[in-house]
């Protein structure tokens, strides 16, 4: 099996004839072919196999009622005593309300709530536990006049139907319905969009030695066999987001290895995710311990996921992230170019 790569561009010099990709911001006229024995091939875009060309070209829709022709920012709200960056920040009701209005105020496009930590050796949560951080702040939220749309970030279909209830707009699950099925059922019946992450494992053990015959393909053809099995309960692949799971079950060359490669998933066909906040390996490689030092390094990888074509970005600084976003779209040309 084929896999094509294409090789994202920016720069106003825009050659005849090249493709825009993902009906965004990007454009390419090359594209890398990969298979699974090492192969690795540069060909012209107008060599694309059609249905291949299609996938990677299509504008994609609008994912709750944005227009994926610029970057986009999903806030993170973590309302657990756990996280790895935030853990217990906001666990207190008022604090974590405030904190979500002010993401809002700072460009933030969803608010994405967690209430289990899914960090490296995290244990679960049980359910009544995960319900009340998040469903009563949800409604806490809506109920302050919140309008921006408001993510449930669970593994759980329980805990996501509350949330649902109390005005959440959408799901993110970082187990891609792997840990409970009946959440794919959920989001189906209720007609909401969802993002559907890869994960090695579950956090408890995830980076418990992670390997992969070739991590890029391996996390590609998880991905797309989440998006059919997501199609065949009745969610419409405009309504999927990907995610490939930076950090989740992955070393730091594996999280480099996708991240170098992350044009590849354009080829799914949905919008497509990005969660690198803050992340260990940020830290590692800039020299920074505490995660609340990792935003620098945090921008630079935004910037080079978008660079790529990703449409959203999942951060928790989110007036810096703005910030550097249109620094870039005013040098690659403004916003949706």
């Amino acid at each position: 099996m084929d896999y094509f790569r294409p090789i994202a561009m920016t720069d106003p010099a825009r050659p005849e004839g090249a493709l825009a990709l993902a009906g965004g911001w990007c454009w390419f006229d090359r594209v890398e072919v990969l298979d699974r024995s090492g192969r690795r091939e540069v060909i012209a875009a107008d060599e694309l196999p059609e249905d291949r060309r299609a996938a990677l070209c299509a504008r994609r829709p609008d994912f709750l009622g944005m227009a994926l022709d610029r970057p986009r920012i999903m806030g993170v709200l973590n309302v657990t005593p756990d996280s790895f960056s935030d853990g217990g920040l906001y666990a207190e009701a008022a604090r974590a309300r405030d904190r979500a209005l002010a993401m809002a105020a700072e460009g933030a496009e969803i608010i994405d709530i967690g209430g289990e930590s899914t960090r490296p050796g995290a244990a679960d949560v049980p359910l009544a536990e995960e319900t009340e951080r998040t469903a009563p702040l949800v409604a806490a939220l809506r109920q302050a006049g919140l309008k921006t749309p408001v993510s449930i970030d669970t593994r759980k279909a329980p805990v996501a139907c509350a949330a649902l209830d109390a005005g959440a707009s959408m799901v993110n699950d970082v187990s891609a319905f792997a840990y409970d099925a009946a959440l794919g059922h959920l989001v189906a019946a209720r007609g909401v969009p969802v993002c559907l992450m890869h994960a090695q494992g579950v956090p408890a053990t995830m980076q418990n030695d992670p390997r992969y015959a070739d991590v890029l393909l391996d996390v590609y053809d998880y991905l797309a066999e989440c998006v059919r099995e997501a199609e065949a309960v009745g969610i419409p692949r405009s309504s999927i987001m990907v995610d490939p799971g930076i950090g989740f079950g992955k070393t730091q060359d594996h999280n480099l290895a996708l991240l170098r490669g992350l044009s590849l998933f354009h080829g799914l066909g949905c919008a497509i995710l990005l969660g690198v906040s803050r992340k260990r390996f940020i830290g590692t490689i800039g020299g920074a311990d505490e995660a609340a030092r990792r935003g620098p390094g945090t921008i630079a990888l935004t910037l080079a996921g978008i660079a790529q074509g990703v449409q959203w970005h999942r951060v928790h600084d989110i007036g810096e992230t703005r910030q550097a976003i249109r620094l870039w779209q005013a040098v690659a040309g403004g916003e949706g170019r």
